[in-house]
């Protein structure tokens, strides 16, 4: 699977930009293959050490065998998910079990939309709607199931079982720990699908193929994920919130298939594209539009088709730039206030970041605004540059259609008087009234001949029949 890992800014520099972009180190995939965060141990409290990826040569993935930080493998014993595993892992030193790996226990490891792990007794079933049974069965399929039947919950149990509910159904259980869940999908096993009497619970707004969004922030999925989006989808998102001056875009995961495939953000009120991204153009940081109203586009072609993108946006207010927010109490009051629509979304992001020798991060910003200097690339509807708007457009296009008009009138002119500048021709002369009905061998009949374009006078002999035209002969 082809992705695209993100670098985000460390806090230094969002200082300078606001208050609100303290990101915590979050993934937002399914299985957490996108995971760059520290944990180094299989669990938080009591786990195993990891070993450091540079010192795994004796087991398939290290640092000799992914020189170029695949997979987030580095000088470092964090934990990762190299091989699309159903959550990220490490090795350990300790063969207990006869087994030198062991999965990470990591609790913020879930997408947004995931709704955690629950205890299944079935008396009565965690989720009490419709159900059904399917061999093939992966996240996404539970989803669309559910969605259909007009719930706004879908679970999934023992990898081949979906179950679908409602919130409220939930509110008297108490969520597990996700290793619990890691029973692979039988038609993706990438994929969590629950466990033998544990139930995996995701929203049903994730993946969906559009959706309104008012939060401030809020986290917005490709349709059909985590899933391969479908062919020919065609997809709007409006993100609008009142009262913000700019909002900050950051795709945590971007998987694109072609050229064809694409992801746009336009302007809510101009319709102007302002960034476009596909499979050679993946987005290279964060994406800072100008404004309270962006729309999301998504196309995708008949064929290839990708995992797509998982995308985190963030609106800017005039108060981020000047409050700094305590830690503590408040700052949870603030997260908690900041993602009160779609899938139980965070203002969290996945961190992508390289990975140094000395087990640091690096960490580079990119920022594209609706307003550029002067951009490399024009895109259809994009701003004329500095100095232009799209007046000076408009006029100078006014003023080329007059010229062109002007040039294809003189030419019409010019061609008119070259048809009709002929020389005079030497007619007998005859007088009397049988002239007319004179003929001799040396004279021949004048015809004009009228044309929608022209005038031609011409010598021409008559033909003994009518031909298409009607010559008028004069004497």
């Amino acid at each position: 699977m082809l992705s695209y890992r993100m670098q985000i800014f460390p806090v230094k520099m969002c200082d300078l930009l606001c208050q609100t972009c303290d990101f915590d180190v979050e993934c937002y995939t399914a299985n957490g293959q996108d995971y760059r965060g520290f944990q180094n141990q299989t669990s938080l409290h009591g786990g195993k050490p990891c070993l450091f990826w540079n010192e795994t040569f004796q087991h398939p993935y290290n640092t000799l065998k992914y020189p170029n930080g695949e997979g987030g493998l580095g000088s470092h014993n964090y934990c990762r998910n190299p091989d699309g595993d159903v959550q990220p892992w490490c090795y350990i030193a300790d063969h207990e079990d006869v087994s030198y790996w062991k999965y990470c226990d990591i609790p913020s490891c879930q997408m947004p939309g995931n709704l955690g792990c629950f205890k299944d007794t079935g008396h009565p079933p965690t989720l009490p709607g419709v159900h059904e049974i399917s061999n093939k069965l992966t996240i996404q399929t539970c989803i669309n199931f559910c969605r259909s039947q007009k719930y706004s919950l879908a679970g999934m149990e023992s990898g081949y079982a979906c179950f679908c509910g409602n919130e409220a159904d939930l509110q008297d259980h108490v969520e597990s720990s996700s290793m619990e869940c890691n029973h692979v999908c039988f038609g993706d096993h990438t994929q969590p699908c629950g466990g033998d009497g544990w139930i995996i619970v995701f929203d049903v707004r994730v993946g969906a193929c559009g959706g309104n969004y008012t939060s401030p922030a809020g986290v917005i999925y490709s349709p059909d994920f985590p899933d391969k989006y479908a062919a020919s989808r065609v997809c709007y998102w409006t993100i609008q919130v009142p009262g913000s001056y700019a909002i900050l875009f950051n795709f945590t995961f971007f998987d694109i298939s072609d050229q064809t495939d694409m992801v746009e953000l336009l302007d809510g009120y101009t319709r102007e594209v302002v960034a476009r991204f596909d499979w050679r153009s993946p987005p290279r940081g964060l994406v800072n539009i100008t404004g309270d109203f962006v729309i999301l586009y998504f196309f995708s072609d008949r064929t290839n088709q990708a995992h797509g993108f998982a995308l985190l946006y963030q609106a800017l207010r005039r108060q981020d730039a000047r409050t700094t927010i305590p830690r503590g109490s408040d700052e949870k009051e603030h997260k908690d206030a900041s993602s009160t629509l779609g899938p139980q979304l965070s203002s969290s992001v996945t961190e992508g970041s390289n990975s140094t020798a000395n087990g640091r991060t690096s960490h580079i910003l990119y920022v594209i605004t609706s307003s550029p200097g002067k951009p490399e690339h024009n895109m259809p509807g994009q701003w004329a540059g500095r100095g232009e708007t799209t007046g000076h457009s408009a006029m100078w296009t006014i003023y080329a259609l007059a010229a062109l008009l002007i040039l294809t009138v003189v030419a019409m002119v010019a061609k008119l008087l070259l048809h009709v500048t002929v020389k005079t021709p030497n007619i007998p002369t005859v007088s009397g009234s049988d002239s007319c009905s004179q003929s001799t061998v040396s004279s021949e009949p004048w015809i004009i001949l009228y044309r929608p374009s022209t005038i031609s006078l011409f010598k021409k002999k008559l033909k003994n029949h009518h031909g298409d035209l009607s010559p008028l002969v004069g004497h």
